[in-house]
């Protein structure tokens, strides 16, 4: 038994190297410890379908109380052709060249605090052996969750409806809720809005030509792609939604490790915020830059806000004991209608 000694310790009163020490215990059980870790990242690999690469593998190993380098996890998976199937090229499916109202993007200048603050949502396509399909999705953007999905032939605006009512009916969320999505024709359609005013939801849209606004959504396409749809062939749409629903339902949402979300499903993720106490769980707030100096004001979403007032001074006595409060930058109600901002300079809006 050790006990308190240390090895050099040890070392020292046995009269050996450590140098020494290191190799006989490395003689001792090499191959066992090998085929053991070797055992648990092929169990891994092949729970997940070929879907993690070695950094998420390497976190579910620690998640599993085993220690291992990510290096010779990357080693081991290669030797094993374990590695992960690699993405394809992106292709974009947003048609913005319309006439009808775009919205004020602010999903960029929000700051999340918990579940159903921000959804976003974004259409991809899925080519079979002899027809294009599309995928509309609907994602929670603090959980990474998706909470609606439509899969069909057609693009047109009852594909993102449809995703739309199912996220409505499995969240019920309250009005303040911010929908942001690109600027295409299905999400800027009147139904749409109409849908979105109807439960008390903010538009918001992306700059145009600019797919980093809505990257949480682009990276569920590229991860999808890659794990499920480019792994396997389909023959027809109905067995393409069974292995989506499949992909989404029972693995995406319930077992995979998010990277983003500290290596946690976004189930887990979720399962943890919801046992946040009321004081941690309050609303999402809006940035906004003014001018050159770069000085933030912020503003709850879905009420009113004032700019707080500066602080106490102290004053000689008799004279007045605060400064005149400044006037507001931001003002936020629950009307989904957007006023104009020109330039640097942070207008009136109203969300």
């Amino acid at each position: 038994m050790q006990g308190s000694l240390s090895i050099e310790r040890m070392c020292q009163l046995a009269r050996v190297s450590r140098g020494g020490f290191y190799r006989f215990l490395k003689e001792c059980l090499p191959r066992e410890e090998e085929t053991e870790v070797r055992s648990a990242i092929q169990r891994i690999a092949l729970e997940h379908r070929r879907r993690y690469g070695y950094r998420r593998v390497t976190a579910e190993l620690k998640r599993r109380g085993m220690q291992v380098n990510h290096k010779r996890v990357a080693r081991i998976m290669r030797e094993d052709n374990l590695l992960a199937v690699q993405p394809k090229a992106f292709v974009s499916t947003t048609d913005s060249d319309h006439a009808l109202e775009v919205y004020l993007n602010l999903a960029r200048r929000m700051r999340l605090n918990g579940v159903d603050q921000l959804w976003v949502a974004d259409i991809t396509y899925i080519r079979l052996q002899s027809e294009f399909v599309y995928l509309a999705v609907i994602l929670d953007s603090y959980s990474r969750k998706v909470v609606g999905w439509k899969l069909d032939r057609t693009l047109t605006s009852r594909l993102a409806i449809d995703a739309l009512q199912q996220a409505i009916e499995l969240r019920h969320p309250l009005p303040g809720l911010v929908h942001h999505s690109d600027r295409g024709v299905q999400y800027a359609s009147a139904e749409y809005i109409a849908i979105l005013k109807q439960h008390g939801m903010v538009p918001s849209m992306s700059r145009p030509a600019n797919p980093y606004d809505n990257a949480s959504c682009e990276s569920f396409f590229k991860t999808l792609k890659r794990e499920e749809i480019y792994a396997n062939e389909y023959e027809d749409l109905e067995r393409l939604h069974g292995h989506i629903d499949e992909f989404v339902e029972r693995y995406y949402n319930q077992k995979r490790l998010h990277s983003s979300l500290g290596y946690r499903t976004p189930e887990e993720f979720e399962s943890q915020t919801n046992q946040k106490s009321p004081a941690e769980l309050h609303s999402a707030t809006l940035r906004f830059f003014s001018g050159t100096r770069q000085k933030a004001s912020t503003g709850l979403v879905g009420e009113g806000t004032q700019a707080p007032s500066l602080p106490h001074t102290p004053t000689r006595l008799g004279e007045s004991t605060t400064r005149p409060p400044r006037p507001n930058r931001v003002s936020t109600c629950m009307n989904p209608e957007l006023s104009h901002v020109k330039g640097s300079e942070s207008k009136t809006l109203r969300v």
